[in-house]
């Protein structure tokens, strides 16, 4: 069998699914958790594009219907998420379910009847032989303590996962995780593509429908303000003097089928720009008159100045755009504050950060100055930034997928058949 292991390891994220085999580095498939259907397509034709098939170069994403199976970090469409687990593992794993196990990561504080419908998509529609299911915070303090000894001996991490539909703050000890105190914020990067479309739609061109191409963008271009108010003085300067601006160009069906960036160099403008400080005006006025005449954009693009740190704001001060709900820094602070006063100064100094919304450059670094003041002065914050957040909740699957224990974890299919999916579970409780 490919990889020479009997064990499938599936991290079923909102945005990306990563399947792989245990034992490996790295998944063999990253690809979109849903399916789509182009609006060009016949009226008879009901084919649906799945997972691997949305990322091939001949694919138009413009305009096209997505549906997926989860929402809010919950799976609520099983037939959706059969038909992409169908096209993972028979077309890219190449692997039969009827001789394998399955590691499954599943969200925190998933509803019973939800746990119910995997189980009956896991053992009746798939027919895997067992399965072991796990969460994101232990198996990612699980891959970050294989690799850094100080993590190891403390047994005690704080993991901050900033994935597709929500953001958890959630300390581990010893492998668990300690679930009564779990903080979570209900903003990810599903929310944030979307505020991303609702400001590009306002300013330049109706671009609701689409969803991949502003999350293509959201990820190429976006990136966290060490300083806000002195970033939007900036952002409000002509377009020549303007640091932040950047066009994106749209597909036009015919040349190119995926959006890019126009002038990469002209996007990574920001991060030659000083912190802090004023702008040189006799630069500023160099050229100005010509320097001020209106760009020309084409049909198909759309530019972004201050946007492009404005959204990930929203991680930090989602109050600012009108949501009731606690900053990331005060978010962490809080899980924190819920555990005992003992391990306290540990989870300060072992911040994890992994998902894929912790990708923004400078996110590491805002976050560390959010922090300071809101930590007591005796203790100190160290955050650890995996070397690929996407992958980390994966890596630490595949890590305990390979260990000894890991048959005694697992619930087989005769247990499910014989005692049901209610008291399987229990050998799950964390």
């Amino acid at each position: 069998m490919t990889g020479g292991s009997r064990v499938v390891v599936i991290d079923n994220g909102g945005g990306l699914l990563k399947a792989g085999f245990g034992g490996d580095n790295d998944p063999i498939a990253v690809v979109p958790n849903c399916i789509a259907k182009s609006p060009g397509s016949n009226a008879n034709s009901k084919k649906w594009l799945a997972a691997d098939q949305l990322q091939a170069q001949d694919v138009d994403v413009t305009g096209v219907t997505l549906r997926r199976p989860i929402d809010r970090g919950y799976l609520i469409n099983t037939e959706v998420q059969r038909e992409v687990w169908e096209r993972v593992l028979r077309g890219l794993l190449q692997v039969d379910p009827t001789n394998s196990s399955l590691l499954l990561v599943e969200p925190q504080f998933n509803p019973p009847a939800l746990q119910h419908a995997t189980d009956e998509l896991v053992f009746e529609e798939f027919g895997f032989n067992s399965l072991c299911v796990a969460d994101a915070p232990s198996l990612v303090h699980l891959y970050e303590a294989s690799r850094q000894p100080s993590l190891f001996h403390s047994q005690c991490s704080l993991v901050v996962d900033c994935g597709f539909s929500f953001t958890h703050a959630s300390p581990v000890l010893q492998n668990f995780t300690l679930n009564y105190a779990v903080r979570r914020m209900d903003l990810g990067g599903k929310a944030l593509t979307n505020y991303l479309k609702e400001l590009v739609s306002y300013r330049s061109l109706n671009v609701m429908d689409e969803t991949l191409l502003i999350d293509d963008a959201k990820e190429k271009l976006c990136f966290v303000s060490l300083d806000v108010p002195h970033d939007l003085r900036l952002a409000s300067l002509s377009f020549k003097d303007n640091p932040f601006r950047c066009s994106y160009i749209l597909p036009d069906g015919i040349t190119y089928k995926k959006g890019f960036v126009k002038d990469l160099d002209e996007a990574r403008r920001y991060c030659s720009l000083p912190v802090e400080g004023e702008l040189d005006k006799k630069d500023g006025d160099r050229d100005i008159d010509k320097d001020r005449k209106k760009p020309e954009l084409s049909q198909n693009e759309f530019a972004l100045t201050n946007e492009r740190f404005l959204v990930p704001e929203m991680l930090f001060h989602p109050i600012d755009l009108g949501m009731n709900q606690a900053g990331l820094a005060e978010c962490i602070v809080r899980a924190a504050q819920a555990c005992h006063p003992y391990i306290q100064p540990v989870l300060y100094q072992s911040i994890i950060l992994t998902g894929g919304s912790t990708l923004f450059p400078r996110f590491a670094e805002r976050l560390q100055r959010e922090l300071r003041p809101l930590v007591p002065e005796e203790y100190q914050v160290k955050i650890i930034s995996q070397e690929n957040p996407i992958l980390g909740v994966w890596r630490g699957g595949s890590v305990l997928a390979s260990s000894p224990d890991f048959d005694s974890m697992c619930v087989t299919k005769s247990e499910y058949e014989e005692m049901g999916s209610a008291r399987c579970r229990r050998r799950f409780f964390h």
